[in-house]
Order: C-alpha cells, then structure tokens, then sequence
C-alpha cells in the first residue's frame, strides 16, 4: 500500500551537529534533518526541511551543508544561541558511544512554531516528517491536518503517555528496538497501536527491521553493507522507506528499498557526510 499521492516530503524539527569528539571533527545531522536530506539523496525529487538553526558556527555549517545537498533555506529560522550537538565518542573496536548532548541547544529554548507559509508547503508536497527530539508536540494536530500523510520517529521513547499523546495524529510510527527482544517488541507495536499508530515500524539494527499495519506483521532483514559509520543508519531506513513508498512502492518493495538505503548509508562518515573540523569538543 502506497502512503499516498502527495510527490514530496518535509522534515520539521530536530536539527544538530554530531561531534566526535576523539576526532575532532562534525557532521550535521538530526533525525528531521536527516530523513528529508537522504530521501532527496535517495531519489524523491522535492524534499524540504522546517526548523531551528542556531546562530553559530555549527549551525551555519548545518545551513550551507543543507543546501549543497539541494534543499533550500527558504524554511530554516536562526535563533540565538547554540545550535543542537550530540557528542559522540569511538571504543577500540570503532563503535559509537554516545556522551551527551545540549538537548538541542537554542531550539529547545525557542519552541518551532509553524505559519502559513509552512502549512502550504506540507498540503503541496503532502508527506510530513517529524521526531521525538523536534519539541513540536502542541503542533502535531495542525500538521496531522494539513499534511496528507504524518510519519514520526519516537527512537527510544517509550513512555507510554508520550506514546498515547503523539500516536493519534501520526499515519506511521517508527521505533528503535533496542534491547528488545521478540516478546518485547510486540508488546510494543501492540502498545503503539492501541495508543492510536495503526502502522509501526520497529527497527532492530542487525536483526532488521519489523512493520506492523493491524494484524499484518512483515520482517525486513538487513541488506549487506561496507561499514565505514553507522551513523544515521536508522534514518537512513525511514528516508528510504518513505521514499520509495512515496513513489508509489508497496509495503514490501519500500521495506526492502528502506534496508539497502540504511546499508548504502554505512558506506559514509556522518549521517550525510559534509564533515567540519571541530574548535573545541565542549558541548
């Protein structure tokens, strides 16, 4: 089942830099950000991007980054302060560890707000995508009504009056599961649903991936990759998927255009790439 007629896709919410620090280097990334970037790099045509850049040398990076991969600046605001940053660290064998981040810098402080303009743009391109780290839940129902269709990563968040609060406006749901197992992650996507998410996907790193639309559950597994960085690996997925379905994809066809998106995504540093060498490795 195709998600709709709509021809493109708008990211709203979470931008940041992700910083390594042990190298001294950033990429821009954030889920919103990453999704409309990667789906437009896997082959939707128009893909936009609504949020919060801070007014520092990240967040100018972010912006000039944006467009060289073909977005326009027409919908970012700069605020004043930091942009977002998430830092991250490497253990010996070449893993990410997570050390922290400003919990979105400047945005959390200036909540994103949407006009008239953006709700044009989410009726004419009709895919809106959104996250648990964009602070723009008291915006969902005006979105859910002017987007035709609404997807939204919840990553690890599972709190289930969060869940019960977003779910009714979403068409998709998408979840990390990790340190789920099988029962687990059931449980999930029955919670998920029952919160009002009819459509969930759950992702699973190695193991894959698992959707859900009612009754009807499809495992994805994984497609071979050459790892260079699993950043944005996950985000990769959903851009993929909601590319291709978007393009008119069945369910089974998207799934497996989503997996070879996450795995071309780990042949690259960064989320996206566009790497800036780092001043300091303070937050």
């Amino acid at each position: 089942m195709a998600l709709g007629n709509g021809s493109g896709l708008v990211g709203i919410g979470d931008n940041v830099v992700d910083l390594y620090r042990d190298r001294c280097v950033y990429y821009p990334g954030g889920n919103a950000l990453n999704v409309a970037v990667l789906a437009r790099r896997f082959g939707l045509a128009e893909t936009q991007y609504v949020g919060i850049l801070g007014s520092d040398a990240e967040g100018t990076h972010v912006r000039r980054s944006l467009m060289a991969e073909g977005l326009s600046d027409a919908w970012l605001r700069v605020a004043d302060g930091p942009n977002g940053k998430a830092q991250v660290d490497h253990n010996a064998d070449g893993e990410r560890i997570f050390a922290g981040s400003n919990h979105g810098g400047i945005r959390r402080k200036v909540m994103l707000r949407m006009d008239d303009e953006d709700f044009t743009l989410m009726a004419r391109l009709g895919h809106v995508h959104s996250s648990c780290f964009s602070y723009i839940e008291p915006e969902l129902p005006r979105i859910a009504a002017a987007a035709e269709r609404l997807s939204f990563d919840f990553s690890t968040e599972r709190d289930p009056s969060y869940l019960r609060q977003v779910c009714p406006h979403l068409d998709i749901a998408f979840l990390s599961g990790q340190g789920l197992d099988d029962t687990g992650v059931a449980a999930l996507i029955a919670e998920v649903q029952a919160a009002g998410a009819v459509r969930a996907c759950v992702t699973l790193g190695e193991r894959g991936a698992v959707w859900a639309d009612g009754d009807v559950r499809i495992p994805q597994p994984v497609s071979a990759a050459r790892v260079v960085d699993t950043m944005g690996a996950g985000d990769a997925f959903i851009a993929g998927f909601l590319c291709a379905s978007i393009g008119g994809a069945d369910t089974r066809a998207a799934l497996a255009r989503a997996a070879d998106c996450a795995a071309e995504c780990c042949g690259w540093a960064g989320a996206w790439g566009h790497p800036a060498k780092a001043v300091t490795v303070g937050a």
